[in-house]
């Protein structure tokens, strides 16, 4: 057993044993000096033993490995030796509990074996409630160590399965980043360093903000941005994408890289490429106690395949929003054959 059950079992000796070694007398007194010390110290050894048998050795071996039937059979046995003991006449202590020769003869004179019984009825007590004070107390104890077990695992699984998520980055979008601005780079354009240090940006905001459980909306509207910003840079003409993202709420905290797949998503499946027939279209709008955001983008006539490693994927997004904000997002997915449509609120409450 550890050092923390150990502490346990001694103070339920400590509070079991002094309680019985002591209450009969607060209500009775003392009967003799020596007669009372002897009386309380034999309780007290009798108590301990019973509370030792039962939280070493009957609750670990049986109650907490399920084996009830085993455990009640063991505590009856262990209680009735505990008894037997105190009562037996051959122990040095019996004529200490054995009543004075007065109330003895008052017994005889009665002849009520009722009396009798109701003695041994009053011995047993203090045995009974310490056994059954005991075991409670410890299986509360263990089921609220168990508990915590429990949530610590728990928390453990979320986190490890959180950073999993998180580090699924779509390295397609890194390398034509990369080949753009070094395209823009060797073309000696004034705007080469702006777009390093947007992918600069992006790649800090992955790194480190994104260890923390939550951010402000406003470095995660930044990231889009900049994401949006640097896949612009793959067609020179322009691509069509409409950007609406509300920046009046920048105080607002979200789960970081919660928005991102989405956006990677449309640009992956819409042929945007295609400026007579693709588009994309990404909205962001805050409340005071949420957020609503909305993907749209087009269906190519034809299916493709495109950056079939890259991206964390729709399905892993919902295992994300579902241990990030359960019972608080609301998740709309239609995919109609000319359009994707996605709908996300969020309750920051």
């Amino acid at each position: 057993m550890s050092e923390i059950g150990k502490k346990h079992t001694w103070l339920h000796i400590l509070f079991w044993g002094i309680l019985w070694a002591l209450l009969p007398y607060v209500f009775f007194g003392f009967e003799n000096s020596m007669r009372s010390v002897v009386r309380s110290g034999v309780t007290f050894g009798l108590i301990a033993a019973l509370v030792l048998g039962n939280m070493e050795w009957l609750l670990p071996r049986y109650y907490f490995q399920k084996k009830i039937g085993a455990y009640v059979l063991g505590a009856i046995g262990l209680l009735a030796l505990i008894s037997f003991l105190q009562e037996w006449d051959f122990m040095p202590w019996a004529e200490h509990f054995n009543p004075p020769e007065h109330i003895q003869q008052r017994i005889q004179q009665k002849g009520s074996p009722k009396s009798i019984g109701m003695r041994y009825i009053g011995r047993i007590v203090p045995f009974l409630t310490t056994l059954l004070g005991s075991s409670l107390f410890e299986v509360a104890r263990y089921a609220n160590q168990k508990e915590k077990e429990a949530i610590g695992l728990r928390n453990e699984k979320l986190e490890t399965e959180m950073k999993f998520l998180k580090s699924q980055i779509n390295p397609h979008f890194l390398f034509n980043a990369l080949n753009n601005i070094y395209t823009l780079s060797v073309l000696k354009s004034d705007d080469a360093p702006e777009h390093l240090l947007k992918l600069s940006g992006m790649l800090r905001y992955m790194l480190y903000d994104c260890n923390a459980e939550r951010v402000l909306l406003s470095k995660e509207i930044e990231y889009l941005k900049n994401y949006i910003d640097l896949y612009k840079l793959k067609d020179s003409r322009g691509l069509n994408i409409r950007v609406d993202l509300d920046e009046s709420r920048p105080g607002l905290v979200v789960a970081p890289l919660l928005f991102i797949p989405f956006i990677e998503n449309a640009f992956k499946h819409s042929q945007i490429e295609d400026l007579d027939k693709g588009w994309i279209e990404i909205g962001l709008q805050t409340r005071d106690t949420g957020i609503d955001f909305k993907v749209s983008n087009s269906v190519p006539d034809r299916s493709f395949t495109k950056d079939a490693s890259g991206g964390i994927g729709l399905s892993n997004v919902q295992r994300q929003l579902e241990l990030l904000y359960p019972e608080k997002h609301e998740l709309h997915i239609s995919n109609r054959p000319t359009q994707f449509d996605v709908s996300l609120k969020i309750d920051l409450q």
